[in-house]
């Protein structure tokens, strides 16, 4: 298993980012919305925590940039009818404090909010899930944990009827080429790509 990777951040890319270790081997991760903001720069000296994930057809590597993700992700893959690609949607959509205080509460309409999901599967995740997230940390009580700029770009634009995987890829480049962005600006640039495709 591999369970962390430390090198070169060489590619950053809507579709995942390249890790060039110290031994020559570069390795394609795909992270949620919130670690992708946060990296450094191409070039810059990154560590990720990651989880391998082996399906029939595929093996994929996700990256989180705090244990706590990974932790949270694998936690959603113990849910029915939840793979890796709707664990890192929740992620990427809601954050992990979110995702964690949404579960916990069952709070259904957020996560019915996250693109994939809809009423029926947000009941079988809160009611699979919610007992078993009480030893993760979650954002304080009282005030609702932030979102990212990102996560709330991507919403919006499901929201205007754009498919969860466009709209997502469409953030991530608008992110990539101004990290300074804030939501309004994320969906401009994101739509004005949509919209050319």
């Amino acid at each position: 298993m591999i369970a962390g990777l430390r090198g070169t951040l060489q590619q950053r890319d809507p579709t995942g980012v390249v890790i060039l270790t110290p031994g020559g081997v570069a390795y394609l991760v795909e992270v949620p919305l919130g670690t992708f903001e946060r990296l450094p720069a191409e070039g810059q000296p990154v560590e990720l925590v990651t989880e391998l994930v082996v399906r029939e057809d595929a093996w994929a590597l996700y990256g989180f940039d705090r244990a706590v993700d990974r932790v949270i992700f694998k936690r959603l893959l113990g849910a029915s009818g939840v793979g890796a690609r709707l664990a890192l949607a929740i992620l990427s959509a809601l954050g992990a404090d979110r995702a964690v205080r949404a579960i916990r509460e069952r709070d259904l309409a957020v996560l019915a909010s996250v693109p994939g999901i809809g009423r029926k599967k947000a009941e079988r995740i809160a009611l699979e899930l919610a007992d078993r997230l009480d030893d993760l940390p979650a954002a304080g009580e009282g005030a609702m944990p932030p979102s990212s700029p990102a996560s709330d770009a991507v919403r919006a634009l499901v929201g205007l009827g754009f498919p969860a995987t466009a709209a997502e890829t469409a953030v991530r480049s608008a992110a990539e080429a101004d990290a300074k962005l804030d939501t309004t600006g994320l969906i401009r640039r994101a739509l004005a790509a949509l919209r050319s495709n």
